[in-house]
């Protein structure tokens, strides 16, 4: 068993509070759909809205808090919305865009840890420093040895189109990391956390040409089990599961107000 007794308190407690503040606060766009509305239902069409809404802000408000309650026993801590830092040295930023336009030209392929060290090696020496504005981490992480490890979750269909930016700012938050201490072992990764292709594997040949995946990818599993040790993933869909059919008659009395 890879939860504890008491993380899988901290989760499904997570769970219901966010599904209550979520009855409480969410107001449905007003949108007319006549059409939709007699041949489904206006219950059918409020839960459609909900779960849409609640999909929407999964990563902060559900994805984030059980992330940091799993993490708590692997690592030394465990925070959300965390920012990398606030300067960049110079030579780093030069680095950065020689890697992106290597592989934004497939003259270069990702390898996540040559790259780390082309930015390791411009931090070196005391380079000037310009003030940045990364986007704040969403996990941050460090390890009992000292390494950092800073998660960017993502949607479960993230647009191709965005890519590179993500690649951006995973190597963004590595500068700011290595401009304060160049010493530090620092990895960059994005998370998805479910594989909606399940029981087939996750479709990553669209990040090939940006992300090194061995390095800077984690998928459903490979996520969940990092953060909190083998067989999370298993256990976690169970708090879930507890937490549905526990609140199944407050999410039925919630969607009753919208019948016809």
């Amino acid at each position: 068993m890879a939860i504890s007794d008491a993380q899988k308190n901290a989760v499904e407690d997570t769970l219901r509070r966010s599904l209550r503040n979520k009855f409480q606060n969410y107001n449905p766009e007003p949108a007319a759909m006549p059409f939709h509305t007699r041949l489904l239902g206006k219950d059918r069409l409020a839960l459609y809205s909900f779960i849409h809404s609640l999909s929407t802000n999964f990563g902060t408000t559900i994805f984030e808090p059980v992330a940091i309650a799993l993490a708590a026993n692997q690592f030394k801590s465990a925070k959300s919305q965390v920012i990398s830092g606030i300067y960049i040295a110079e030579p780093a930023q030069i680095a950065i865009q020689q890697i992106i336009d290597g592989l934004t030209t497939a003259e270069t392929a990702p390898d996540k840890i040559s790259e780390i060290q082309q930015i390791r090696s411009a931090c070196l020496g005391n380079p000037t420093r310009r003030k940045v504005k990364p986007t704040r981490v969403d996990i941050w992480l460090e390890g009992h040895d000292g390494s950092l490890y800073l998660f960017d979750i993502k949607t479960a269909k993230p647009n191709a189109g965005s890519f590179k930016e993500f690649k951006r700012t995973l190597l963004e938050w590595t500068a700011a990391i290595l401009t304060e201490d160049p010493t530090i072992n620092v990895h960059t990764l994005i998370a998805i956390p479910y594989n909606p292709y399940a029981p087939q594997p996750y479709n990553r040949w669209t990040m090939r040409g940006m992300l090194d995946l061995s390095e800077e990818l984690k998928v459903a599993e490979e996520f969940w089990d990092f953060l909190g040790g083998q067989g999370t993933f298993d256990d976690l869909l169970g708090c879930f599961e507890r937490v549905g059919l526990e609140m199944r008659h407050e999410i039925d009395t919630y969607f009753s107000r919208f019948q016809l």
